[in-house]
């Protein structure tokens, strides 16, 4: 399934995992002139490379589908909540970007465009086939632009904010892998959350945000070989986590269900 504001790549299953990318792609419109260099669409002020390829690669396994963002962060960044003033940027990383110079009609009609069907088709999404685990993957640069001398050393960084099962359990597997991980690193989940605390959190819904350094997935090898991590990784997450859901449930005397939830 695909629309100008997104991507559904693979058949979601009840019970399965949905990976959630918000920047996985770096498209333009060829209505919306941004009026960069086109060199800039390649780096990170645009797209989270590799990440794109990794959750194409996850939606092609059994129990995997992916929801992806099908334009550029620049165009709009449905990251953000939004009020945020950096949902549609007038500068990344010290690049102008002269195109989003919008009235404010020009923004509600980019919001109406991109941002609030992004959103809309998620929500339907997850209502319509409950997963068992959200994954939202993201990638990260190995250094800040401004400070190339320090390095971030993490392979990978694991994302909550106030829901932290999966994080918690997924923090040790991916130990378990022989990786450097970073717990609420190189970003904090308590701050840049905006998707998964509209869509996870607030709904109770179990998720893992997860950052991969972007040299760890910059080419065919490096995206083939941590699909097949994040797959084996998320499946044990899920599973620990349903363990936990059913013990509780047993001695509270529920039944499980995996039924659509009402409009």
């Amino acid at each position: 399934m695909q629309d100008e504001a997104f991507r559904l790549v693979g058949t979601p299953r009840c019970g399965g995992i949905l990976v959630v990318a918000d920047h996985a792609s770096n498209r333009v419109p060829a209505d919306i002139d941004l009026g960069i260099a086109p060199a800039l669409l390649m780096q990170h002020i645009a797209v989270d490379i590799g990440v794109g390829e990794v959750a194409g690669r996850l939606a092609r396994l059994p129990g995997f589908a992916a929801f992806l963002c099908n334009v550029s962060r620049l165009v709009c960044d449905c990251n953000r909540d939004e009020g945020a003033g950096a949902i549609i940027p007038i500068a990344s990383d010290g690049h102008a970007i002269p195109g989003n110079a919008l009235t404010p009609a020009q923004r509600e009609s980019r919001l109406d465009r991109f941002f609030r069907p992004y959103h809309a088709a998620l929500a339907r999404q997850l209502d319509a086939t409950p997963v068992s685990l959200i994954l939202s993957l993201h990638s990260f640069t190995p250094q800040l632009a401004d400070k190339p001398e320090e390095k971030r050393p993490w392979q990978v960084g694991v994302l909550y904010n106030e829901d932290d099962r999966a994080a918690r359990a997924a923090i040790p597997f991916l130990a378990a892998e022989g990786l450097i991980v970073g717990d609420q690193q190189p970003y904090s989940g308590k701050l840049l959350n905006a998707t998964m605390n509209r869509h996870a959190e607030a709904e109770g819904r179990p998720y893992l945000g997860i950052e991969i350094r972007q040299d760890e997935i910059g080419d065919e090898a490096g995206q083939a070989a941590w699909a097949e991590r994040l797959a084996r990784v998320c499946n044990a997450v899920a599973i620990a986590i349903g363990d936990q859901e059913s013990a509780g449930n047993r001695a509270a005397g529920e039944k499980m269900e995996c039924n659509p939830r009402s409009a």
